[in-house]
């Protein structure tokens, strides 16, 4: 993400740490990891939420070995290896874990054909809408700006919203249109105390979903300790990342 190397904390920290210190033994998927990266914590809720047995690795962004290059030429997480192939990119990932784990609950995916269309169309929403209107926000630096740039975060959020059955987006079963939203969500605390941002404002239901996905037990053990997470989102901030998604919105363009 662009921060001198010995400044961001090597490894999770928290209640992550503890996750991470129970997936250090040897099985046939491997997930290379970046603590911090909130396109990373969607695997790692998936791999959580399903109960697939991992080894977790973590990737020094600095220092990326030849292995880890080797098997994915993009250098990014999150990246998984299994049974000696590899795979990245978060969504083509979850949905990955869905296929080769159809045995592990719960689905992330609806199984009705029709369900899981729209679902998908959701998590398109929000990658390109809630996603990019929070990294714009983000990295706003005049006013104006950062008005826009919230408002169209909350329309988003309330679009979102009404779609939600309830308690979760496809109703009792947590799954993978709150899994693509739930590490912003936990996230928004920088925006909160930087940016004026309140759930509220978005809307009452917005507040309630976006209350209910920050407590699941999941993203909890997939967080680390904001202090070290602040390291990174200061040079978002200051609008200095040079993280593809800070690169992407500075330039206006897609987040890749």
């Amino acid at each position: 993400m662009g921060i001198p190397d010995e400044k961001i904390h090597p490894v999770a920290t928290g209640v992550a740490i503890k996750t991470v210190e129970k997936h250090q033994e040897p099985q046939e998927l491997v997930f290379y990891s970046g603590w911090f990266c909130p396109f990373n914590q969607r695997t790692w809720i998936s791999l959580e939420e399903k109960g697939i047995p991992y080894q977790y690795k973590e990737v020094n962004p600095y220092k990326k070995e030849k292995h880890f290059l080797d098997i994915n030429p993009k250098g990014l997480v999150p990246a998984i290896e299994y049974r000696g192939k590899a795979l990245y990119e978060s969504i083509i990932l979850c949905e990955f874990l869905e296929d080769a784990y159809p045995s592990h609950k719960p689905h992330l995916l609806p199984v009705d054909p029709f369900d899981r269309a729209h679902a998908r169309i959701w998590i398109d929403h929000c990658t390109k809408t809630i996603v990019s209107a929070t990294h714009r926000l983000l990295q706003s630096q005049d006013k104006e700006s950062q008005d826009n740039a919230r408002e169209e975060l909350y329309a988003a959020q309330r679009k979102l919203a009404k779609e939600v059955k309830g308690p979760y987006f496809n109703g009792e079963e947590f799954g993978l249109v709150d899994i693509c939203v739930a590490p912003w969500i936990a996230r928004d605390y920088v925006v909160a105390e930087h940016r004026g941002y309140k759930r509220e404002d978005a809307s009452k239901e917005w507040k309630e979903y976006a209350d209910r996905l920050s407590q699941r037990e999941s993203v909890v053990k997939t967080m680390s300790e904001r202090e070290h997470l602040n390291v990174i989102y200061d040079r978002y901030l200051r609008d200095e990342a040079q993280s593809e998604a800070a690169k992407a919105t500075r330039a206006g363009r897609e987040i890749p």
